[in-house]
């Protein structure tokens, strides 16, 4: 069965979200904070150790299969009775993630106006889709320390809102693809294949930061590392308004949480009003209905996507009927209504 269509929503508000979600743990204890840029420095050069030292078993990813986050092996390269690192064991088997990383060429984004220099081992990219940086998803994870030490290991698949996620997920998880194919199983299980898989390694400040979690042994200014499988994946819509999360990111830059057109309590992704004008947001686009007969090779339109998008499908009788919203610039000012407070037409009631 192919990944075109998902069905995470529900299951994503109702599960409990795991230890990589930015707030999950309520009773941690607050550290003087550090400058952020130094931090990042100190974090940057011992994840270059990390990976300088420690290599994993890079042949079993090179044989054909559908390989699992339980089959990657990360270990300290062996030391000398005088604590020197030795070379690394069976090479042709092994291989140093400073190698399989490309330690010069490290991925790069900016959060809180700081540039943060980070890893990722791709072992599959998977053969789905992308997912957005706020969609909802269903993964498999183990987290773990630079130490060895696990902190948290999925055994089964969860699901989880990206948006809701340290910033270090929402970097490295739109670089994987979903699964190309699942099987849904008897017994309830689900066989996923070609799907992504990977490692990644964060500096403290894509993590936790200062905030040690209590309910775990993360100390604060911790490096994390991640490996994960992405499965599926469904375009987040977190406050009903018919607007895909990731549009509500007005400045791009990846953070949900500081775009409020209206200024009140909530973030324009999960406000249904944006301008505060007391027009539902959904109101103020106009709605299209699509009709393809697929009897007669009628294919279906090709969307705009950052203006128009699809809010239900329907398949009948080989026909398929598509309705979607789509952004209006009423006054032509290149604001869109939504988003401004003085123009409070409803287009439900035209």
């Amino acid at each position: 069965m192919k990944l075109k269509t998902y069905v995470l929503s529900t299951l994503c508000f109702l599960a409990l979200l795991s230890s990589c979600k930015k707030d999950d743990d309520a009773s941690f204890e607050e550290v003087p904070q550090r400058d952020r840029t130094e931090q990042q420095v100190a974090d940057f050069d011992s994840l270059q150790n990390y990976l300088k030292t420690h290599y994993y078993n890079r042949a079993t990813f090179l044989e054909p299969g559908d390989h699992s986050i339980s089959e990657i092996i990360i270990k300290e390269l062996p030391k000398d009775e005088s604590g020197n690192y030795l070379d690394m064991p069976d090479p042709d088997n092994n291989q140093l993630l400073s190698v399989a990383v490309d330690i010069d060429n490290p991925k790069t984004t900016k959060y809180l106006d700081v540039e943060y220099q980070y890893y990722v081992l791709k072992l599959n990219e998977g053969g789905g889709v992308n997912p957005h940086f706020s969609d909802f998803l269903r993964v498999k994870y183990d987290g773990f320390l630079p130490d060895g030490r696990s902190f948290e290991d999925t055994s089964t698949p969860i699901n989880v809102d990206l948006a809701n996620m340290i910033q270090g997920w929402t970097r490295v998880l739109p670089e994987f693809k979903t699964a190309e194919e699942f099987i849904e199983n008897n017994n309830g299980t689900i066989d996923y294949s070609n799907y992504g898989l990977g490692v990644m390694f964060l500096p403290s400040g894509l993590a936790y930061y200062s905030s040690p979690r209590s309910g775990s042994i993360i100390p604060a200014y911790s490096n994390l590392m991640f490996k994960f499988e992405l499965l599926q994946s469904e375009i987040a819509d977190h406050d009903g308004d018919g607007i895909p999360s990731y549009l509500e990111d007005l400045d791009g830059d990846g953070n949900l949480w500081n775009d409020n057109t209206d200024g009140d309590m909530d973030a324009n992704f999960l406000d249904n009003d944006d301008d505060g004008d007391r027009v539902l947001t959904i109101n103020e686009m106009t709605r299209q209905t699509y009709t393809i007969n697929t009897n007669l090779g009628e294919e279906g339109p090709v969307l705009d996507t950052a203006i128009e998008f699809e809010r239900s499908r329907t398949i009948k009788d080989g026909i398929i009927t598509i309705t979607t919203l789509k952004f209006v610039d009423s006054d032509g000012d290149g604001v869109w209504d939504h988003l401004q407070k003085d123009i409070k037409i409803d287009y439900s009631k035209e």
